[in-house]
């Protein structure tokens, strides 16, 4: 019995060592880790024993993603974890450079560090290290990497899925990519990458491509892997060039991505999408595994965040229709304040019949509404008049407070956009009209100079030119050469031909002229040829701000009141160019939209008439909607629905589908 007892005793003692070893080997796995997330704030060992497989021998799998984290990782004490095999630390704000070990791991098969604040250069492999990275799901997109180093030695021909988009790599794509036999999932979206496309061709295994939103080159689709076998695939907005058009718009492969693919891909691709202003999102695909571990508290968060939103929706409509109510009373406030320069307030111990030149400044003026407006300036001649066609002429601020009798309502022409515009007859019999631009007043002189000059130099017979400019105080004031007829908005609904007296204006109404026979008084208006040579004078104007320069010049604004008529009728364009900081929703096509709505203005009589008109000419009877007041006849009447259908190109709800102005110059001067 004694050797019994000796073997048992001897047993337990070597179960005893080997469960000792065992406990040790899992303690030094937990500290590692522990080591590893000192510095990183939102970590503790509770959180690693709940996500990760601490309770085995070794730790296997390292899973903190979304956990708030954020902080540097000290790299070197992860390297020591032999049997790490999943390492997931995506959706937080850690940062510092990953080191070169961690891209060759030898132990790691899936990596996941997205959506963090990473940053440097991605190193996987290097002509001093023998590669032997056993990764096969990398996923580093969303962080801060600048470079990824041109490879000697291939990269690991493991690797089933990676995905480094959204990484500002700006570089080419290396030609160990064609080596990446296994890949299935490639995303560099993103990411500011240039050059040719090659190295990817040569990857037959790929299911999912996403090369959107970078400036790569390259044919399609023959420098392309086989598009067969893709389930998923993006090169929006890139510079690939495109083959064999008509027949890949016809083939299966084209209908099963979809044209929001091909978006901006290349000059010659002509895919547009009128709702894609940016790359469309694809959703990963499985390979073997998942791409991203899904974290288990996602369905909870998603729950949360419904709840949120429901209890959030009536707060924001209550917020928003306050907001409306505001801009609403404040729009109509600013209405009813007309900006009207009265006689200058001068003080008490001054004589009001004092001349100019001997009163001191700064010169405040009385608005109609009770508030001022200050020109800082000690007397007004020591603000010049700057005159571009007559440079000698000796002319200043005082001589405009003269000619407008103070900026006196008598004075007053229209209220525009920028400001009201006045008459004014200067020395020499020179008849201007003088815009005060209220938007300006907070701009440097030297750049409105700067524009002003720029603008003075645009030379149009449809267009209205700059003859001068003001610059008092922050008062910024323009001069154009004063037109006859004024605009075109007047000219077609109110006012008979060349009255200028606003003080009788409210009684003068298009209806009541008409009873007035105005038929034979003002024959021009009825006329069909004269609506039509002004639309073409309008369309010959706007063609020459967008397409005669080295770029186009954006009107912006382009309505009846800034088209002014000569004493001819050949209509002017006005209040051009007048945007130190130019509107990123303006653009050729917005213009193109406002000259359709000013030609059914001229065609039908009316304003406020886009949606009936487009309607009319959809559906044939386009020559009911035409202004009874035109003198019609039969050989008209074509052409007056011609241009119907011009202005229906124009109002396009795609800007995509509206002509240039070059094409509706021509398509006008085609119809007689």
């Amino acid at each position: 019995m004694k050797p019994f007892y000796m073997f048992i005793i001897l047993l337990l003692s070597l179960f005893s060592l080997v469960k000792s070893s065992y406990n040790n080997t899992n303690n030094e796995d937990h500290i590692l880790v522990s080591k590893a997330f000192k510095s990183v704030s939102g970590f503790n060992s509770s959180t690693c024993s709940q996500t990760s497989n601490c309770s085995n021998t070794h730790i296997t799998k390292i899973e903190l993603p979304s956990k708030n984290l954020s902080g540097t990782i000290s790299w070197s004490y992860l390297r020591n974890l032999s049997h790490l095999k999943v390492l997931d630390l995506s959706g937080n704000s850690l940062q510092g450079k990953v080191p070169t070990w961690l891209w060759s791991s030898s132990t790691i098969l899936e990596l996941n560090l997205s959506r963090n604040k990473f940053g440097g250069t991605i190193i996987i492999g290097s002509k001093n290290t023998s590669f032997s990275s056993s990764i096969q799901i990398l996923n580093i997109s969303h962080n801060r990497f600048t470079n990824w180093v041109q490879l000697s030695i291939t990269f690991p021909n493991s690797i089933k899925s990676l995905d480094l988009s959204h990484n500002n790599l700006a570089t080419t794509i290396p030609y160990d990519f064609q080596n990446l036999t296994k890949l299935q999932h490639l995303d560099l979206s993103s990411c500011n990458l240039k050059g040719t496309i090659k190295p990817i061709s040569y990857i037959n295994s790929l299911h999912y491509l996403d090369l959107s939103n970078n400036t790569l080159t390259g044919a399609f689709p023959s420098d392309f892997p086989p598009l067969e076998t893709l389930k998923s695939f993006n090169i929006s907005f890139n510079n690939f060039s495109f083959i064999n058009h008509s027949s890949f718009f016809n083939s299966k492969v084209f209908k099963r991505f979809g044209k929001s693919a091909f978006i901006k891909a290349g000059n010659n691709f002509n895919i547009s999408d009128e709702n894609s202003k940016t790359p469309p999102l694809f959703p990963h695909p499985h390979v073997d595994k998942q791409l991203i571990h899904h974290h288990k508290h996602k369905a909870k968060r998603k729950r949360l965040i419904i709840v949120m939103c429901s209890a959030s929706l009536s707060s924001l409509a209550l917020l928003l229709l306050f907001t409306w109510v505001v801009c609403k009373r404040r729009k109509e406030r600013l209405k009813r304040v007309k900006w009207e320069i009265c006689k200058p307030v001068v003080p008490r111990a001054m004589n009001m019949n004092m001349n100019l030149e001997k009163s001191s400044g700064p010169f405040v003026f009385e608005t109609e509404a009770g508030s001022t407006w200050t020109v800082e300036l000690k007397e007004p001649s020591c603000a010049a008049v700057v005159m571009f066609e007559k440079p000698l002429m000796k002319l200043s601020f005082r001589d405009l407070i003269v000619a407008t009798s103070h900026f006196g309502k008598e004075s007053q022409l229209a209220e525009g956009r920028c400001a009201p515009v006045y008459r004014a007859v200067l020395s020499g019999d020179l008849d201007v009209a003088i815009k005060v631009l209220e938007f300006a007043r907070d701009v440097d002189g030297d750049d409105c100079v700067a524009m002003f000059v720029d603008l003075s130099k645009l030379k149009h017979p449809n267009l209205l030119p700059l003859a001068g400019y003001c610059i008092a105080g922050k008062e910024k004031l323009v001069l154009y050469e004063f037109m006859a007829n004024g605009d075109l908005g007047r000219w077609l609904h109110e006012l008979p031909t060349g009255d200028t007296n606003v003080e009788d204006w409210s009684h003068d109404t298009w209806e009541i002229i008409q009873n007035s026979h105005v038929n034979e008084r003002f024959p021009e208006k009825m006329g069909w040829v004269t609506r039509h040579r002004i639309a073409v004078g309008i369309a010959r104007g706007l063609a020459y701000l967008h397409h005669a320069g080295s770029k186009p010049i954006i009107h912006g604004h382009l309505v009846t009141s800034n088209i002014l008529l000569s004493h001819d009728f050949e209509p002017r364009i006005a209040d051009f160019g007048l945007r130190i900081i130019p509107d990123s929703n303006c653009d050729t096509k917005a213009d193109v939209y406002c000259f359709g709505v000013i030609l059914m203005e001229l065609l039908t009589g009316k304003v406020g008439t886009i949606e009936m008109v487009r309607k009319a000419v959809r559906e044939g009877y386009g020559d009911r909607v035409l202004d009874e007041r035109l003198q019609l006849g039969d050989d008209l009447i074509s052409g007056m629905v011609e241009s119907l259908r011009v202005a229906y190109l124009c109002t396009a709800e795609s800007d995509e589908k509206r002509p240039t102005m070059q094409q509706v110059l021509g398509l006008l001067k085609d119809i007689h």
